[in-house]
This record gives structure tokens, C-alpha cells and sequence, in this order.
């Protein structure tokens, strides 16, 4: 008998509605939840947060749901390709990029307890759901910011810009005249000296 995968009101699970599972739906083996977050789904995220760091995707992947008591555990595998940009000369390039997740949600106690401490490492693999619907959006959501490198680079030997002219300098070659005068670190070349 092949995998069962979802396929809630029809479509794939691309939008919000979509994303959101009730938790009498899940079976005792288990719920698999086929992902597909194309340019629709990053373009309504786009539309509510505009200071994200990437232009465009493509993330497929599985999700799968299983009840543990009241827990509830979400393990999943994303990839896809991301548009970013590098944060040496600022062209787009397309990033591969994919993710192994587990995560543990509980319910929401009445009163969560204000604590200032750390958080451990079992903290961080753990989040709250309130009543019956749980909303795969946000947890995705932040599976692929974790997927985001935190230095892109179109590719490691990136040249940069020219910090005088702006020149890309992976495709120029600049002639500005780089003047150590102003460096914060010429005062200590004359020290070596």
C-alpha cells in the first residue's frame, strides 16, 4: 500500500487555509502533509513582511504529523531553490537550500510562566498550540528563515563592490585609487615600522 498524502480542499498545500490542520484529523499512524510553496505562497509572504532577504522560491518537501497524547510531533524535510542576494555585490543569484526539522508542539498552558533564564536545548525544539487547529504557515515560516544562509555568496570567490565607485568588481576591474589615509587601520601599518 503506497503513502498517503493529503490533499486538503483540493489543492496542495500552498495557501493558508490549507495549512491549517485540525488535530481530530490526524490518524494514530500519523498524517504525511505534502508541501509545495511556490511563488503564490512567498508572494502573499512578500505582501505581509516586505523586509525579507530573499525575492523568490521554490520549496517542496513532507511534513508528517503524528499525536503523542496531548503533544503533537511535526517532523519534516524541506528543500528547494532561493533567490537571494549576495552580500558582497548584491546580485541575485539562485541558492539551494533544504532543511530536516523536529519539533514538539504542546498545548498552550493557561498561564505561560515569565522567565528572564536561558533557553535549553530541549526549549528550543518545542512550541504551543491553542485549541484544535494547528497552523503548519508559521512553522514553516521559520523553517526556511533557518534555511537562509546569514552571509550569501553567489559564490566564494565573490570579488564584491568597489567601496569608491560601487563597481561590480566580478566583472570590472575598477581604477579607483584606494587611499589607505582614511582607513581606520592605517594608523597601524606605521606601527610594523
Amino acid at each position: 500500500m503506497g503513502r498517503f498524502f493529503p490533499r486538503l480542499n483540493d489543492t496542495v498545500m500552498t495557501t493558508k487555509k490549507t495549512l491549517q490542520i485540525n488535530l481530530k484529523t490526524i490518524p494514530e499512524t500519523g498524517l504525511p502533509v505534502a508541501i509545495d510553496l511556490g511563488p503564490e505562497w512567498f508572494g502573499r509572504w512578500h505582501e505581509e513582511d516586505p523586509g525579507l532577504e530573499f525575492a523568490d522560491a521554490r520549496i517542496t518537501g513532507l511534513v508528517h504529523l503524528s499525536k503523542h497524547g496531548h503533544d503533537l510531533l511535526v517532523r519534516g524535510s524541506l528543500s528547494g531553490q532561493m533567490e537571494l542576494a549576495c552580500s558582497r555585490c548584491l546580485e541575485s543569484f539562485a541558492a539551494p537550500a533544504a532543511i530536516d526539522f523536529d519539533l514538539l508542539l504542546a498545548p498552550r498552558p493557561p498561564t505561560a510562566p515569565a522567565e528572564d533564564g536561558e533557553l535549553s536545548l530541549t526549549d528550543l525544539d518545542l512550541d504551543y498550540y491553542t485549541g484544535e487547529i494547528v497552523d503548519l504557515e508559521s512553522l514553516l515560516r521559520e523553517q526556511i528563515i533557518l534555511m537562509m544562509p546569514l552571509k550569501p555568496l553567489c559564490n566564494e570567490t565573490c570579488n564584491g563592490l568597489c567601496p569608491q565607485c560601487g563597481a561590480n568588481l566580478n566583472f570590472a576591474t575598477c581604477v579607483c585609487k584606494t587611499d589607505d589615509v582614511n582607513s581606520p587601520f592605517a594608523q597601524l601599518a606605521k606601527l610594523k615600522t
